[in-house]
């Protein structure tokens, strides 16, 4: 019997990385994470995975990681040895949009020094791995004139054996099988003197890449967004239900690894959007337009100047992957229009959801707003299952 690994999550969020860990038959020991509302969700999903009340009580940890006091809290709660740190501090500190839109691109942000706390855990439970996860803006971010990435790998290096080069870190979802473009910085670290054989070069090097643009050397073709949802009841603004059913004669591969036994859908409601907007929606899909081409026919559906919002109303495109789904998509899902004009509506939750390769019996706790903050901030699990069946395979040689 395959010995049973553990992580401890840290900036949990709604638990995107923890769910790839518990597919490769991980023990979840701890996932921090400091919004309420994430760690319903987390609770929730320990319940579907078989985890006793007292275990989830004990391993969701609703708290702030800069508190005084927090990582012996952190160690009162720990029943066992913690095989591998997962987690990413929040990214909009790093990210290139955050930054654009901030007045003094974000140097203030408390945010930026995050990762000093997941250091300092890291270094207190001294795990044989560690990964961690970040924005691809993370790899330029200069606050205060201090290049972060630089300052990042300096410290990672006393305690652990790091890459710092971005040609390998830079990993991209739609590449394991996501339906989605998403790059992310991903760092695996190897504990200097421990009992891991591979180096994070040799870790790396066995990430298996499933997918790709065309499907060349042996791999299969990107996952598209027509593969990732046409199954999904079809909605007008407004419309849906809490539980649904999918269209279970519509079958595919990618399908096969997220669908629940049932048929089961949950989070799939349109959100309501006045006429205009409608409009707007139904002739950008129709055509595959981006604003400056509406402005030309409708001036009097554009509110926004194309010159500095020209991406700012984003059609998903039926016959490729999904662009980067951002937490943004809390606030309004212009960068997620539907590409059926018929419904000439923006993404719900469980579309998102789909994009991000949630299965469909993850459920999403809180409001809307909430559930739309989850999915956005997640790592795919697809992704990160990715990740898990490397890290296994390399636990177990040790």
């Amino acid at each position: 019997m395959s010995k049973e690994f553990t992580f401890v999550d840290l900036f949990a969020g709604c638990g995107g990385l923890s769910e790839g860990f518990y597919k490769e038959g991980f023990k979840a020991l701890l996932h921090l994470e400091i919004n309420p509302t994430a760690c319903e969700t987390l609770k929730t999903r320990m319940r579907h995975y078989g985890y006793s009340n007292e275990d989830i009580e004990r391993s969701v940890m609703c708290d702030d990681i800069t508190r005084d006091g927090v990582i012996d809290d952190i160690e009162k709660r720990l029943s066992e040895h913690v095989d591998i740190i997962i987690g990413g501090p929040p990214c909009q500190a790093f990210s290139t949009v955050g930054r654009a839109q901030s007045p003094d691109s974000m140097n203030s942000d408390p945010r930026n020094y995050l990762f000093e706390n997941y250091l300092e855990i890291l270094n207190k439970l001294k795990p044989e791995l560690f990964i961690f996860e970040n924005v691809k803006g993370i790899l330029t971010a200069r606050p205060q004139g201090v290049k972060i990435f630089g300052k990042i790998i300096l410290e990672m290096r006393k305690t652990y054996d790091v890459v710092d080069d971005p040609n390998i870190l830079l990993l991209n979802a739609a590449d394991y099988g996501v339906p989605q473009v998403r790059e992310r910085v991903i760092i695996i670290g190897v504990k200097k003197g421990g009992k891991i054989k591979s180096t994070p070069e040799e870790i790396y090097r066995t990430i298996t890449k499933t997918h790709s643009p065309s499907g060349e050397n042996g791999t299969d073709k990107y996952v598209t967004v027509k593969d990732a949802i046409s199954d999904l009841p079809k909605l007008k603004a407004g419309e849906g239900s809490e539980i649904a059913h999918r269209d279970e004669t519509i079958k595919n591969d990618y399908l096969e690894t997220i669908v629940s036994s049932d048929g089961i859908i949950r989070n799939h409601i349109a959100r309501n959007h006045n006429e205009k907007d409608q409009e707007r929606y139904r002739i950008l899909s129709e055509n595959k337009w981006q604003l400056k081409d509406l402005q030309e026919v409708r001036p009097d559906l554009i509110h926004h100047d194309p010159k500095h919002f020209g991406n700012r109303y984003t059609v998903q495109e039926f016959d490729k992957p999904g662009k980067t789904v951002v937490a943004h998509l809390y606030k309004d899902g212009n960068l997620f229009i539907h590409p059926d004009p018929n419904q000439a509506r923006t993404f719900t939750v469980r579309e998102a959801a789909r994009i991000q390769s949630f299965p469909d019996d993850f459920v999403f706790e809180g409001s809307r707003t909430e559930q739309y903050k989850q999915v956005g901030n997640a790592v795919p699990p697809l992704m990160a299952q990715a990740f898990a069946k490397v890290i296994k395979k390399t636990l177990e040689e040790m």
